[in-house]
């Protein structure tokens, strides 16, 4: 009897081994997709793009967010995946305006976010020397 209980504790350990594994490769696989799905993009032009078209006046010009006109998010090593990128700056949510093909294509819009990705988002307070004196 005791030598089942230990036969079925182990296969229990071994399937939630392998569950946890096979979660595991699935975020990887999924955030491996996300990269792969995003277009190369030039983060210079996107730069370019960026300010030209206006975006730093709310997301600042390092991607740093802002609260000019609301709390706008930070941009900066944004972790949003393209398709959610893309899909905000056609149909917005909150005060952003909607950019159109017209005025920015596909094309754009993937340097605007190879340049912000690129970007190297907020540092950790414990980075600061002067805030850890």
């Amino acid at each position: 009897m005791k030598r089942t209980k230990r036969i079925g504790s182990a296969a229990l350990v071994g399937a939630l081994f392998a569950a946890s594994a096979w979660v595991v490769a699935q975020a990887q696989s999924q955030a491996q997709t996300q990269v792969q799905d995003a277009p190369a993009g030039d983060a210079g032009n996107g730069k370019r793009i960026y300010l030209a078209v206006g975006c730093f006046t709310c997301h600042g010009r390092s991607g740093q967010g802002g609260a000019l006109t609301g709390p706008a998010p930070i941009l900066a090593s944004t972790a949003m995946p393209f398709d959610g990128f893309k899909g905000q700056i056609r149909d917005p949510s909150n005060d952003m305006p909607a950019y159109s093909d017209a005025v920015l294509s596909d094309k754009d819009i993937g340097d605007i976010y190879a340049y912000v990705k690129s970007l190297p988002g907020a540092r950790s307070p414990k980075d600061i020397p002067i805030l850890n004196n």
